[in-house]
């Protein structure tokens, strides 16, 4: 009795088993049938890959890294008496499962590859004598060239000569100084430009950058700050009026304007570009009365300082200045609709409402592209001085809040103004090497003025038959150059070669040299462009950019 009791017991064991025992068991059964069924799977492809390679032996190798679908199972089979016909719908349903090609490279990928351009696009290009001027401040370029370029590794003639050069505005090429004219020595006088002000523990420009993160400034730094500032910014304003600079930027946390002298684009004033510019501010140069215009305005109905209701004068389409509506005829012939209105039966609330509604259309119209490129304001003239001051008082202009509050509009010039700081692009030399061929490249990182790429041609030019350049575009002030584009165009149109004659004159002791004056003086269409990509091929005839 005993020995049965023991059996019994035993069988009771066996057959009844605990929830986790019964899980374990569940998890092997399910890995067995996983396994069983990526075997099955694995034999099938095989098979089909093989009844593929028989009946298809010239077809390429599918990619092993694509998605298993069962397309593979429902294709299907290839028989080799097959006629032609169904050989090209096989290798069209082949072609469809393969992964799609993607877009052939571009003959410059900025900053890491260089390829040589084929002949049918070099064909194709359209090249021009002479290079446009590209007035958005551009952060990096790179140059290539298959020859050396000048070395950044510099001795201590060369620095100094570049030095001297670049402070006292010296042309070593045209000039018997005694100043080293090696092309690392002229390179690197392109290399420096003037700012104010300085901080070495924050980025002034571009102002959104995420590394200015040191101490914020006190009330007692910030009136000193100001004071400088204010004395550097009129310096430069003068010497833009004087001829004696031939442009500068200053640059705030939520603007960027763009002085520029008489002559520049063509123009016989100096003139400013304001980017992008909101309603408000605009408001308040209406009420400081500078009249202004918005060439990248869409509606030439809103393209001037009137915007609905002004008595400012505005430029017509064919560049003369005519006089808007004045205020109380405005107020007149509103309440003539008013009364209009009246006379039908309508309520006096009811005609509130219409004009409320009218008022909250227009302004939804005038605020539509704010902050963009469209909404650049061009100030022309006598109103210049007007803005300088507006500029100097406006509380927009320096910022009160985040990590650049205190600190003024950051101030860069291609020359020497007071208080100014001179500074240094950074720069590296490469070697780069593509199928086969070594390419000499140089690197420039920084603020990239618009003279400097007009300087490094220039020198190339004269040492090298071909070379190719890439650069970074700030795009806050992209639309600089495109409202130039849209002035040079419009002065050429108007054919005033002798007001580009007297401008270049004028400009000559604005410290550029002349080549680089020429093409800031330049009008018509390929007087002032974008660039992003730019190569030079003397066999050509000159430059082509995109």
């Amino acid at each position: 009795m005993a020995a049965n009791s023991i059996i019994t017991d035993k069988a009771k064991s066996q057959k009844w088993k605990t929830p986790n025992e019964i899980l374990k068991l569940q998890r092997l059964q399910q890995k067995k049938k996983a396994l069983q069924a990526r075997l099955s799977r694995s034999q099938t492809q095989n098979t089909q890959n093989e009844a593929k390679s028989e009946a298809v032996p010239s077809q390429k190798r599918k990619n092993p890294f694509l998605k298993n679908s069962n397309e593979n199972a429902k294709r299907p089979k290839i028989e080799p008496e097959s006629p032609p016909h169904n050989e090209d719908t096989v290798f069209q349903l082949i072609q469809q499962t393969e992964a799609p090609k993607p877009p052939p490279k571009r003959q410059f990928d900025i900053f890491n590859n260089y390829e040589e351009q084929e002949e049918t696009e070099i064909e194709e290009q359209k090249f021009n004598p002479h290079l446009a001027i590209d007035w958005s401040i551009k952060s990096r370029l790179r140059i290539f060239c298959k020859e050396s370029l000048p070395e950044t590794s510099l001795k201590t003639s060369q620095e100094a000569s570049g030095l001297t050069s670049f402070v006292r505005c010296i042309d070593p090429s045209d000039s018997s100084t005694g100043l080293d004219i090696s092309p690392s020595a002229r390179f690197y006088q392109s290399a420096l430009y003037w700012q104010h002000p300085y901080l070495p523990w924050m980025t002034l420009f571009p102002r959104n950058s995420k590394s200015n993160n040191g101490p914020i400034v006190g009330e007692v730094e910030r009136a000193s700050l100001l004071k400088d500032w204010t004395e550097s910014f009129r310096g430069l304003f003068q010497l833009v009026r004087a001829r004696q600079c031939p442009y500068f930027y200053v640059c705030a946390n939520t603007f960027t304007v763009l002085f520029r002298a008489a002559g520049i684009c063509g123009r016989v004033e100096t003139h400013a570009l304001l980017s992008p510019s909101t309603r408000g501010m605009r408001n308040a140069l209406r009420q400081e009365e500078i009249e202004f215009t918005q060439p990248l305005k869409k509606d030439a109905n809103l393209n001037r300082s009137g915007e609905g209701n002004s008595s400012f004068s505005n430029p017509s389409d064919d560049g003369t200045q005519e006089s808007t509506t004045d205020l109380p005829e405005q107020d007149d012939d509103d309440l003539d609709d008013d009364k209009w209105l009246e006379s039908l039966g309508v309520d006096a609330k009811e005609i509130k409402k219409i004009n409320a509604l009218n008022s909250r259309l227009l302004l939804n119209k005038e605020s539509a592209e704010d902050a963009s490129d469209n909404s650049l304001v061009l100030i022309e003239g006598i109103e210049c001085q007007a803005f300088f001051n507006f500029l100097l008082n406006a509380k927009s202009t320096i910022a009160t809040v985040g990590r650049l509050a205190g600190v003024p509009p950051t101030l860069l010039a291609p020359v020497a103004f007071p208080g100014a700081t001179m500074r240094s692009l950074q720069t590296r030399s490469t070697k780069v090497r593509m199928d086969g061929t070594d390419y000499s490249s140089v690197e420039l990182k920084g603020v990239i003025l618009p003279h400097v790429l007009q300087y490094q041609c220039n020198l190339l030019a004269e040492m090298r038959d071909s070379f190719s350049a890439t650069m970074a575009v700030n795009t806050n002030t992209l639309a600089f150059c495109k409202a130039s584009k849209i002035i040079a165009e419009e002065v050429a149109k108007e054919n005033k070669t002798s007001d580009q004659v007297f401008g270049k004159e004028n400009l000559s002791d604005c410290g550029l040299q002349s080549k680089i004056l020429d093409s800031m003086c330049r009008v018509g269409t390929d007087a002032v462009d974008i660039i992003e990509r730019m190569c030079y091929c003397k066999e050509q005839g000159g430059y082509s950019w995109s």
